[in-house]
């Protein structure tokens, strides 16, 4: 947690203008919820007294973990209620991403939202985990190292992957408690929320990270729609509604464990053969 919190801690350099770092993970390039939550953090260092509710974001080219990102923040708008930014990703003089959010000030006014669905318990997913011998076999992918906490409930055998409907329920965490902040909260969930949800549209077609396979994430959009607080669980309702045209679609929504929807979630990524 503490080298992840560092990743997301960027360095400005000048006026609208941040550096960000890449931990040593030996990946072959950048994960997408790495730059999604350096790009949040970088536009919330512009804005004071408002809470991000919405962002954005598309996924241009790799980006080298090698090297460092940076990130350029464009003023929009500044209004009475709303403010807007725009965050360009840069590496090697070209866009690796952008990312349009939008923030709010705090109101009042109506309230509603869909329930938690019915699904075990982050102690009884973890119980039903370590009965999986499948799983557990492979569990380093989801455990070793990771700042995040995941507790996924029916995973898939990576070794011996079979269909299964296009939907999956994932609880998480971050590692540690990480306080009130409400930049830092959201950045960690937004980093979260690129795991497992081009993972959804895979389950259908009885494939896994495994399989001869090019995946990318393509885009990315949250909404937030309540105060975070990433140090407690939170469920992953996630389906894909579509795969085609070597594109799946895939949604979530992030409920607290009591009950409360604090984030929806949207993506399109690429799935591809490649042997």
């Amino acid at each position: 947690m503490d080298a992840l919190i560092e990743t997301l801690t960027l360095e400005q350099i000048e006026v609208n203008l941040f550096l960000g770092r890449s931990p040593a993970e030996g990946r072959s390039r950048i994960f997408g919820g790495q730059v999604v939550g350096q790009a949040l953090v970088a536009a919330y260092r512009t804005v004071e007294g408002r809470t991000c509710h919405s962002l954005q974001s598309y996924f241009i080219r790799p980006g080298d973990p090698s090297r460092p990102v940076l990130y350029q923040v464009e003023h929009s708008r500044d209004g009475r209620s709303f403010t807007t930014r725009r965050v360009i990703a840069i590496q090697n003089g070209e866009q690796i991403f952008n990312m349009a959010c939008s923030f709010h000030v705090a109101e009042s006014g109506f309230d509603h939202q869909t329930p938690l669905p019915p699904a075990l318990s982050p102690d009884e997913t973890l119980s039903a985990l370590q009965e999986n011998a499948a799983f557990m076999k492979h569990a380093e992918r989801w455990w070793k190292d990771s700042p995040i906490e995941f507790r996924p409930i029916d995973p898939n055998d990576e070794a011996n992957p079979v269909v299964k409907p296009a939907a999956q329920l994932v609880w998480l965490r971050a590692r540690q408690d990480v306080g009130d902040d409400a930049m830092m909260n959201q950045a960690l969930l937004a980093y979260a929320s690129d795991y497992s949800l081009l993972g959804t549209a895979l389950r259908p077609h009885g494939v896994t990270w495994g399989e001869k396979l090019q995946t990318a994430s393509l885009d990315h959009i949250i909404w937030f729609h309540r105060a975070v607080n990433f140090s407690r669980w939170h469920l992953y309702v996630q389906d894909s509604p579509s795969a085609s045209g070597a594109r799946g679609f895939n949604r979530g929504a992030l409920y607290r464990e009591d009950g409360v929807l604090v984030a929806s979630a949207a993506q399109e990524g690429l799935m591809r053969w490649i042997g």
